[in-house]
């Protein structure tokens, strides 16, 4: 049956994750190593390395960041959580999307997680690297020549500016690492990034502790920033900084990625969110106060490993920032690990559903893993980390994040009205369809007002990318076409 452009447009997909038969993902995880799924892909990255640039904006108010983000994370975690329990398929807010509010919506939808999961991946292996070279720095007494750590493309006084020469190596082989071990299958990887998670969790224990021996109240006076040069006095550094870290909570995203690869996935994925936001939250909140406590916060910008900094300076010897660094180099790994591993997917169901070539659904009859998939993700990631200065990334990450936290809490309403009040047992979102669906889209919003006007440039210019290849290849290639 032919289709108008409006119904190719709306068109929407139940989401099954056995409707494709045989031969789909592997169900292979249970509640623990998704939960640690989760935490790996947050944990780590903004505490780790979004200090140095968030401190600097909001001053020690950056704890009301970081809260700011959590609860923002958290309204969407509700959502997240009903959605995952009706849609337990891959993609994530991308399935949610084309099960409820229709195929472009959807599509746009994908090129916000995929530009979120890339940089991302990238960002994170950039901030690896400091981590690195200060454990050589600090175990053997050598550094990376800095020829082979600093990227080419930097944000300098005067704007971009360009290193020829210079390239980033230890986040390329980062990335090619953690290539190796997703081609091997899900459940090596997954109980591989469980392992280094918990070794995370005790080394930011270990901070937390040291830091709190060095904590002066005085760190904390004045509390918001009063430098209003770049314009973030107050409120707006608090906000712009809380779209700085607001990143780090794509592991929300993560979790309900693998819904496909999961045993009970209605019970287990959205338990899995909640859990992983909590931890989070709880730790990233220690880890603010235990750091700014110990540490002025003008001393924050351009710090390079800022955590094993703040420790060496707190006691005068090196070897907690030797641990520190050790225990970061390892706990980073999982978080790169995991935000590949929920690119991969989501480019994974994008081309079970004909939007996007065959290739990036093919699967390992060994292991049953993405392997020409990965592969590709590997070399983008790579190239990016390897050549472009982290500044760039992390907001636009939280662009992604942010606008696939607003689709999400959407799709709540709509399969509300879609799938009436009486939608079975699981979890539901309180108070009704729209009270916290409604906060959590204002809370994103109020988050993302404050981005740079770089932000939004570059984010409209992916966005015009993403149209121009739904409208070149994917409505014509959806395996919806025909049907109603």
């Amino acid at each position: 049956m032919n289709q108008s452009l409006g119904q190719k447009l709306l068109r929407t997909k139940l989401v099954d994750r056995t409707a494709d038969g045989a031969g789909g993902l592997a169900q292979t995880m249970g509640l623990f190593p998704l939960t640690m799924i989760g935490v790996g892909a947050t944990i780590g990255t903004g505490i780790f390395f979004t200090m140095v640039e968030a401190v600097p904006k909001a001053g020690p108010s950056v704890i009301l960041s970081f809260l700011i983000a959590a609860i923002t994370a958290g309204l969407t975690a509700l959502c997240y959580a009903e959605l995952a329990f009706k849609i337990p398929a891959s993609g994530s807010s991308y399935s949610f999307a084309y099960a409820s509010v229709g195929e472009f919506a959807a599509f746009i939808m994908a090129a916000c997680l995929l530009l979120e999961y890339g940089l991302a991946a990238s960002a994170t292996a950039i901030g690896w690297s400091s981590y690195l070279n200060n454990f050589l720095d600090n175990a053997f007494g050598w550094q990376i020549p800095e020829m082979l750590r600093t990227p080419m493309i930097v944000s300098g006084p005067n704007g971009v500016e360009f290193n020829y020469g210079h390239i980033n190596l230890p986040p390329i082989l980062l990335v090619i690492m953690c290539g190796i071990m997703l081609v091997r299958g899900t459940r090596e990887s997954a109980t591989t990034n469980a392992v280094m998670v918990l070794i995370k969790l005790a080394i930011l224990v270990f901070f937390v502790v040291i830091a709190f021996s060095g904590f002066d109240s005085n760190n904390f006076t004045p509390f918001f920033n009063t430098d209003n040069s770049k314009g973030f006095a107050g409120m707006a550094g608090v906000t712009a900084a809380a779209g700085t870290v607001f990143f780090s909570f794509i592991g929300l995203d993560t979790v309900a990625t693998a819904g496909e690869e999961v045993k009970d996935p209605s019970r287990v994925v959205p338990m899995g969110i909640l859990l992983a936001l909590g931890i989070v939250t709880v730790f990233y909140l220690l880890v603010a106060l235990a750091a700014v406590g110990a540490q002025p916060a003008h001393m924050f910008a351009h710090q390079e490993a800022g955590l094993a900094v703040i420790l060496q300076n707190v006691t005068g010897q090196s070897w907690p920032a030797l641990v520190l660094s050790a225990g970061a180099v390892i706990s980073v790994f999982s978080v790169t690990l995991v935000t590949i591993y929920g690119q991969t997917r989501i480019l994974y169901a994008i081309s079970r559903d004909g939007l996007i070539p065959k290739t990036f659904q093919k699967l390992s009859l060994r292991t049953a893993a993405p392997v020409s998939n990965t592969i590709i993700v590997c070399i983008v990631v790579s190239l990016v980390a390897g050549l472009v200065d982290s500044t760039f990334l992390w907001d636009m990450v939280s662009m992604g994040t942010l606008t696939a936290f607003i689709v999400v809490s959407i799709a709540v309403p709509v399969m509300r009205r879609r799938g009436g009040e009486n939608t079975g047992k699981g979890f539901r979102v309180p108070f009704g369809p729209y009270l916290i669906p409604g906060m959590s889209i204002f809370a994103c919003l109020y988050i993302i007002k404050d981005l740079s006007k770089t932000t939004f440039t570059t984010f409209a210019i992916w966005m015009t990318v993403a149209v121009a290849t739904y409208f070149a290849y994917g409505i014509r290639n959806s395996k919806l076409n025909g049907k109603i």
